[in-house]
Order: structure tokens, then C-alpha cells, then sequence
């Protein structure tokens, strides 16, 4: 029997004002007990996240997991750096575009999925000039207006 589907969401909202998203990666997350349960429980947070590698392997540093209320000798660090599961084709693809100037991972969005587990949006991105983010500021402010009419 299928699990229900989670409504956990946590979203890096900053990521899309400062970057421009060239293409989308689904990634597993290493994590321990108190942590899983933290997410579950929507006690995390995305901003500042970003991935590196380090020994061919992917990691993603700066999200911040919440101690669990609950837990007692097992607690985790808050901010420590936790590896990211990708095919090894994406790695490699990813490995190579990160190389190139101006390339970045961060993370967009850490989510529960249908299976029970732990998943995080990465994307590759190249970081935004001061005057596309002017270009955005009015293209969604456009938008809005459009919607109110």
C-alpha cells in the first residue's frame, strides 16, 4: 500500500532571485535518525545551502536541520555538511559543469517524498547580474498586475 504523500516543503526562495536555473537534479540526502525526523516535522532550513564536491562525491553545505526536540543521546550537529546521493552520470555531469566559470549547485528545495524519504532539489545555476534581477523584479510585479485586472 502506497504512503500518503507528505506536505513538507521547505523552499529556498532566495535561490530564484539570485540565480538562473540552467537544469534540475532530484538527490537523495544522507541523514540520521533526529534529522529525519526533524524535516518530517518541517523544522529545516535551505537558505545559504549550497553543494560541493569533495573526493567525486557531493555534499551539501550550510542547511541547517533543527535538533529534535525529543532526541536525547543521539542529536546531530545542526549545520553539518551531509552527502548527497546522485547516478553516478549526473555526478560526472555536474562534476564538468562546475568547472566551468560562473557555475554553481544550490540547493532549491528538501521535500518528503512519496516513498518516506528525504529529497532535495539541487540545481546547477549561474548567479544573477544586479540588472536581471531588476528584470525580474518587474517582470513578476507585471505579472501581478495582470492578475489583479
Amino acid at each position: 500500500m502506497p504512503k500518503a504523500k507528505s506536505n513538507v516543503e521547505i523552499k529556498n526562495r532566495r535561490a530564484s532571485f539570485d540565480y538562473e536555473f540552467i537544469e534540475t537534479f532530484q538527490a537523495g540526502i544522507v541523514l540520521t535518525g533526529t534529522e529525519i525526523k526533524s524535516i518530517r516535522s518541517g523544522k529545516a532550513s535551505l537558505s545559504d545551502a549550497f553543494c560541493y564536491f569533495n573526493n567525486g562525491e557531493l555534499y551539501v553545505k550550510n542547511m541547517h536541520v533543527a535538533d529534535y526536540w525529543w532526541g536525547s543521546w543521539g542529536k546531530h550537529d545542526p549545520r553539518r555538511d551531509r552527502k548527497l546521493l546522485l547516478k553516478k552520470k549526473e555526478l560526472l555531469k555536474l562534476g564538468r559543469a562546475v568547472k566551468e566559470k560562473g557555475l554553481t549547485i544550490v540547493a532549491v528545495k528538501l521535500y518528503i517524498a512519496v516513498n518516506g524519504y528525504a529529497k532535495l532539489l539541487i540545481a546547477l545555476a549561474r548567479g544573477k547580474k544586479e540588472y536581471d534581477k531588476r528584470q525580474s523584479i518587474k517582470e513578476k510585479d507585471m505579472r501581478r498586475e495582470m492578475e489583479r485586472m
